[in-house]
């Protein structure tokens, strides 16, 4: 039994973490692969810069669409047949578009893979979009549209992104009217500007052999058209706005705030990553789950952390409160905040949240499914398997000064906020 739980003393060193990582470039495609032939399972993650920030005004949620279709019909497969043929064969298929990128994945035992590999590149080169099938997929998007903006978090969620990026797409998001208003000849054009051979990320993992990963290649990519898809718009920083109030009828308010990030390449991203999980990390440990909701009871959960857009980061962190106690909220949450920019962690502090994060991370490699999610997250930032290596041994080197002339970057701009409710005294 370990008398303090909190605590790490005693125990014996963490064993070095290590991925087998190889990466493979075929058909001017790079490819990163972790090979583990225990478990007759292949997972596969693949991106392009691009989705909703390829949406032309007045069109967004054209990607979101269109790529939500990709699954619905294609070649001589129509609906049903596809869906029949990936059922049959046991084989996950999924595509989506976000804020600045498009992807695809699959998973499938090894005997399958085959047929995935048939099914994935029939939805990538010859998406159907059947009527019926569009208006389907088109009114349960329109619905789900509705839905989250009927909601305090998603208006907060929506208003915060507009007013922190005027004019930019990242500031756009897709709306009933819009996703009502778009023709199937639109999705089409955002499709085939999306689905280009340059460009393309690629992550495998499971039972794969590296000659099998640039065979599946090939034969799954080879065939989209040359090309990469338009590059994305830089993203300013964040616009200095005065807090907003999105008014919606609802017992509690939710309250979005956030603030500009360091780059994914910046030397502190790390330490930053140490000092927001201090500040709002997950679970009962961090000043403002311990604070606003332990200590004054202002909220159920509470966070902030790093996000990654359009190559930039930025510091995003939620939650919800009655509308009458919205404003006391939001001063103990700038009062935190200050306070963690002016006086940075504690040693004790710096100790757990390097432990935790070198502690879960393997937890984050635990499948081939996870594996190779993991695997693309890293060639989105830029980082490499060396990177990926190092990460424990620069974790641990940090020092609470380090930490704390991170978090001094915290003061450099004011909280951005926005409230989405009745809130009382705003």
């Amino acid at each position: 039994m370990i008398p303090n739980a909190t605590s790490t003393a005693g125990l014996p060193p963490r064993a070095p973490f290590r991925l087998p990582i190889r990466i493979i470039q075929e058909g001017g495609i790079t490819a990163w692969l972790v090979e583990d032939q225990s478990v007759p399972v292949v997972s596969l993650e693949w991106s392009w810069n691009g989705g909703g920030a390829l949406d032309a005004p007045g069109q967004e949620g054209r990607m979101g669409l269109g790529f939500a279709m990709l699954t619905e019909g294609a070649g001589e497969l129509n609906h049903l047949a596809f869906t029949d043929a990936a059922r049959d064969a046991g084989i996950s298929l999924q595509f989506g578009a976000g804020r600045d990128t498009a992807s695809g994945s699959l998973r499938a035992l090894s005997e399958s893979l085959p047929e995935a590999v048939r099914l994935a590149r029939l939805a990538m080169t010859a998406p159907r979009l059947d009527a019926p099938d569009l208006d389907r997929v088109r009114a349960r998007a329109i619905v789900g549209t509705r839905q989250a903006l009927e909601t305090p978090r998603g208006a907060a969620n929506r208003a915060f992104w507009a007013a922190a990026f005027p004019g930019h797409p990242a500031g756009r998001a897709a709306t009933p009217e819009s996703l009502a208003a778009l023709p199937r000849e639109a999705l089409l054009e955002g499709l085939s500007g999306q689905l280009r051979r340059d460009g393309l990320q690629v992550a495998a993992a499971g039972a794969i052999s590296e000659a099998e990963l640039r065979a599946l290649l090939r034969e799954m990519f080879g065939t989209l058209p040359a090309g990469a898809p338009a590059p994305l718009p830089s993203l300013p920083p964040m616009a200095d706005f005065a807090p907003v109030v999105a008014h919606k009828a609802a017992p509690q308010s939710s309250v979005m705030f956030g603030q500009d990030g360091p780059l994914p390449a910046d030397p502190q991203w790390e330490a930053m990553q140490v000092a927001l999980r201090i500040l709002g990390g997950s679970g009962f440990s961090s000043r403002l789950m311990r604070r606003v909701r332990e200590e004054r009871g202002l909220t159920y959960g509470i966070g902030a952390g790093l996000d990654v857009v359009f190559g930039r980061a930025v510091i995003l962190g939620q939650a919800s409160t009655d509308n009458a106690r919205v404003a006391e909220m939001l001063a103990l949450l700038r009062e935190i905040w200050a306070g963690m920019a002016a006086d940075g962690p504690t040693a004790e502090e710096l100790a757990e949240a390097v432990d935790f994060l070198n502690g879960t991370l393997p937890l984050q490699f635990a499948d081939s499914r996870r594996i190779a999610g993991g695997l693309l997250g890293l060639m989105q930032n830029g980082r490499s398997p060396a990177w990926l290596e190092g990460r424990p041994a620069r974790l641990s080197a940090l020092t609470v000064a380090d930490v704390a002339a991170a978090a001094r970057r915290l003061a450099t701009a004011p909280l951005r906020v926005v409230v989405a409710g009745q809130p009382v005294g705003l």
